[in-house]
């Protein structure tokens, strides 16, 4: 049998834009967005940086394509025939958990609202819209509504994210909060006194889904 020359098959292993991204995703998700450099993943994928280079361009680039494949898995999720209201909360809610699951990609999003991710949340939201029964005119306005809605939850996690130690509580620490609440002045702050009790322990999921329905309620006024 004659002996293979090397290299003259092309292994299953190669390296690829795919798993550059899914090493990029693994490193962001246990270390954050600062460890994430080009040597970091060169030394994961036991490559060199220039073959990385070859398949993105830079950091930016990176980010922006880990960002559009965590969010793109929940448009892929979303399959077979769901009533349009249902598949806005759905998506919604997809995004929700995209985002509490990978805190850096809400700072892409935040950082760059039209980068392609965002571009199919806007579509996954608005265009279930005509099919909800809202007029033409005005769904522009319905799915802007919703995306910036999603735009404000992925700024709070981002925020979060840089401010709170990875490793913190986080009934300990929204509990040190609403007690910095309480003490606020009851003239000037009543509402943010009357809430500070039910702070730290909410549930920012339902929370989150809560302000969706709210907003389609609105959105049905219009239909």
């Amino acid at each position: 049998m004659a002996a293979k020359r090397p290299g003259s098959e092309r292994r299953s292993d190669a390296l690829s834009k795919e798993r550059i991204i899914e090493a990029a995703i693994q490193i962001l998700d246990a270390e954050g967005e600062g460890a994430l450099t080009f040597r970091t993943l060169a030394a994961r994928l036991a490559t060199g940086s220039g073959a990385i280079y070859w398949h993105v361009a830079n950091k930016d680039e990176l980010l922006a394509a880990a960002t559009n494949e965590v969010i793109g898995r929940v448009a892929t999720e979303l399959l077979g025939d769901v009533e349009p209201r249902e598949a806005i909360r759905s998506f919604a809610l997809g995004v929700f958990d995209a985002i509490d699951a990978h805190p850096w990609a809400g700072t892409q999003l935040s950082l760059k609202p039209w980068q392609p991710a965002m571009v199919s949340i806007f579509e996954g939201l608005g265009g279930r819209l005509q099919a909800l029964g809202v007029p033409p005119q005005l769904q522009f306005n319905a799915a802007s509504a919703l995306l910036s809605y999603l735009q404000g939850l992925a700024g709070q996690y981002a925020a979060a994210a840089r401010l709170i130690a990875r490793d913190a509580d986080r009934a300990d620490f929204l509990g040190d909060v609403a007690s910095q609440w309480a003490q606020l002045d009851p003239v000037e702050y009543p509402f943010i006194r009357r809430v500070a009790a039910q702070l730290p322990d909410h549930d920012d999921r339902q929370q989150f889904l809560a302000g969706i329905d709210l907003i389609l309620a609105g959105i049905d006024t219009v239909r």
